[in-house]
């Protein structure tokens, strides 16, 4: 069971927004490499970055501050990044500059054939990034519903040759109220790739919920304010579920 760091980045900064709003964010640090080293030495065996001004741009817009991170990571583990990934060239530039995941949320939707090409130009570096209100796909910010069923567009990708899916319940992100279990795994007994689980960590407990549905193909978990307010600690919540799923 993976528990991946995220590390949001507004204007440069490290912040957390609450259910996606650009307008809800808190700071949670000015320097994102020294928190990329914080994690590193904590234990996380891979990091989520999302360029939050990207994803509204529809551009990459805190370059900057990904290339400190990276710096500061130095290939001692993998690096995932969404927001604003609209075309193969952003992908190619960002792998070349050693991130070994691409998210790509919004565009998988919007623009299947995008996916496609990018499943097809760049095998095992694509991830999609499936976000959700009760069970229907959400789009642009989660500011519209689609009305497309979360798992029938997951196995579509899945198709595709998408690395994985991570899954995000919209209504409880960044509320601290609880991992959505049940929604995350009836999606990952759906699929034969891994599914990543997002949105809501509130502590040990959702990762002690978690280690117990990793055999129905649920790979890890996205950490985001918990770890920052101090609802969970990082080290000491991967060291458990080491413990409990035998690593």
């Amino acid at each position: 069971m993976l528990l991946i760091p995220a590390i949001d980045l507004k204007d440069g900064h490290c912040v957390r927004l609450i259910q996606g709003d650009m307008d809800q964010s808190t700071t949670f640090g000015e320097d994102p490499a020294a928190m990329a080293a914080k994690w590193l030495d904590a234990g996380a065996r891979r990091l989520h970055l999302v360029d939050l001004n990207g994803a509204f741009a529809g551009q990459p817009k805190n370059l900057s501050a990904i290339k400190s991170i990276l710096k500061e990571v130095d290939g001692e583990i993998p690096v995932q990044l969404g927001g604003g990934i609209r075309d193969l060239d952003t992908i190619e530039r960002y792998i070349d500059l050693g991130i070994e995941y691409l998210i790509i949320g919004t565009a998988a939707v919007k623009n299947p054939g995008f996916l496609q090409d990018a499943c097809s130009a760049f095998p095992g570096h694509i991830i999609v990034g499936l976000d959700a209100k009760d069970g229907k796909v959400a789009i642009d910010g989660w500011s519209k519903l689609t009305g497309q069923d979360v798992i029938e567009t997951a196995k579509r990708f899945e198709g595709w040759g998408v690395e994985s899916i991570i899954y995000t319940d919209i209504g409880r992100d960044g509320m601290l109220t609880g991992i959505n279990i049940d929604a995350t795994v009836k999606l990952a007994q759906s699929l034969k790739i891994p599914v990543i689980a997002s949105g809501g960590l509130s502590g040990m407990s959702d990762i002690e919920a978690l280690c117990k549905v990793q055999d129905e193909g649920v790979e890890g978990v996205i950490c985001g304010r918990a770890i920052y307010t101090g609802d969970l600690d990082f080290a000491a919540g991967q060291e458990r579920a080491d413990e409990l799923t035998g690593e």
